[in-house]
């Protein structure tokens, strides 16, 4: 590897800005939020937008520093709950209105980008889920289910049309979404904090919040270096956790989950794709990749509890790589990372209060970016109009994980889905 191993390629080419100072003194707000990821940015950003200025916004680390900044750069609209789960659970309305939120939210990426001129590399280009396998029943089922119950209409790519783009013999036919888009995320997270700051959002990098603790009819957000009394507080730490509320950081696992990124491929890159688009497979444990604008690809998989080095997730992710595309063999690897994610065992997002001016928004799952611009619209309206929206997650609590043994339930679940997955691939032979 030519670059630090520490170093995610979105870091070493993320957008120069003055960092912003840590928290000093005492401080007094409207609203304080916990966590610079994509969930508090866009809770801040939000709130700018509707007039309030009266917030702070802490961060431990740098903006992005979690699974916001590291993670594969897709935007599209879903859960991690699969589309059929939801509309099992909730019914047609209820699950077409919650699939609604995330869509519009894809909607809300792309005009913040264009608003604020943020530098993130968007490619609006859509995305393509590629079968693994030769039965067509899982891409049929899927349109069909989007196209009646959510309104949403996925293009179908048979297999020559496939093969044309993304050049494997890996897979057969394909379901092309044209309303995604793919970028730089820790960019996208940089131009929204600077968005935030300029409309009076005062963020604080470098700020280790370790106590949260009522104080008469406020809250009390300690840091290292001062205070935040504030009305009402938003903890939005996703699968990094702040230890400051154990009902809601036991409502999560922390799972890992591996990037990684070529050298620049120039011409080569044509060799496995023809075509922007971002792209994953039909798997449970699916590849996900795409072209970056130097002509890098960048290739992410796997979940896992571990979150392993960097030389590590090159190994195991090289070999994927290669089961798609071998004409690649040789391909140097400048960059690879891990980030940890946080999962609940309901597989959707948990955002809530708790009554008394505690909210919440975590648990994404590894489908975040359209999700988190979501839960952030959706705090940010109840904070400032008291719109109550936000209650269509009601149904998905803070239910405990029960760590350590969740992550062996988690582990040895998708240790069981990707087993089924290669036997599926042994019978088509």
């Amino acid at each position: 590897m030519t670059s630090s191993p520490a170093v995610s390629y979105y870091r070493a080419t993320a957008t120069p800005y003055t960092p912003f100072a840590p928290l000093q003194g005492k401080v007094d707000a409207r609203i304080a939020i916990i966590g610079g990821g994509f969930a508090g940015l866009h809770t801040a950003l939000g709130l700018a937008e509707r007039g309030v200025r009266d917030v702070v916004l802490l961060e431990r680390e740098q903006v992005g520093f979690g699974a916001s900044g590291r993670n594969g750069g897709f935007v599209f609209g879903g859960y991690s709950l699969g589309e059929q789960a939801l509309l099992d659970q909730r019914g047609q309305d209820a699950a077409r209105a919650l699939f609604g939120l995330t869509t519009d939210a894809v909607a809300r990426i792309r005009e913040r980008v264009s608003r604020y001129a943020i530098p993130c590399d968007l490619v609006d280009e859509g995305v393509i889920w590629a079968n693994w396998f030769r039965d067509p029943a899982v891409l049929r089922q899927r349109q069909e289910l989007l196209a009646k119950h959510y309104d949403v209409a996925w293009e179908w790519l048979p297999q020559s049309e496939l093969r044309a783009r993304v050049h494997t013999t890996r897979y057969y036919d394909g379901l092309y979404e044209r309303d995604a888009l793919h970028l730089h995320p820790l960019n996208l997270a940089i131009g929204l904090a600077g968005a935030a700051a300029k409309q009076g959002v005062s963020v604080h990098e470098n700020t280790d919040v370790w106590q949260l603790r009522r104080d008469g009819s406020r809250w009390r957000v300690e840091t290292a270096q001062g205070a935040v009394h504030a009305d009402q507080v938003v903890l939005a730490c996703g699968g990094y956790l702040a230890g400051l509320k154990r009902q809601v950081d036991r409502a999560i696992l922390p799972i890992a989950t591996y990037v990684m990124v070529t050298e620049p491929l120039g011409e080569r890159l044509n060799d496995a794709l023809e075509t922007r688009a971002a792209v994953y497979d039909s798997r449970f444990a699916f590849d996900y990749y795409r072209p970056l604008p130097d002509s890098r690809l960048l290739w992410g998989g796997r979940i896992s509890v571990r979150d392993r080095s960097p030389r590590a997730v090159q190994r195991l992710l090289i070999r994927d790589l290669l089961r798609v595309f071998p004409q690649l063999k040789g391909v140097r690897i400048d960059y690879a990372w891990s980030g940890l994610m946080s999962y609940a065992r309901h597989q959707m997002p948990q955002i809530g209060t708790s009554g008394d001016g505690l909210w919440w928004a975590q648990a994404f799952g590894g489908h975040g970016l359209a999700p988190t611009c979501a839960a952030g619209d959706l705090l940010a309206s109840a904070l400032a109009d008291g719109d109550d929206r936000w209650k269509q997650f009601a149904p998905y609590g803070l239910d405990p994980t029960y760590r350590p043994f969740g992550y062996l339930g988690a582990q040895a679940s998708y240790w069981w889905q990707q087993g089924k997955d290669w036997f599926k691939t042994r019978l088509e032979g």
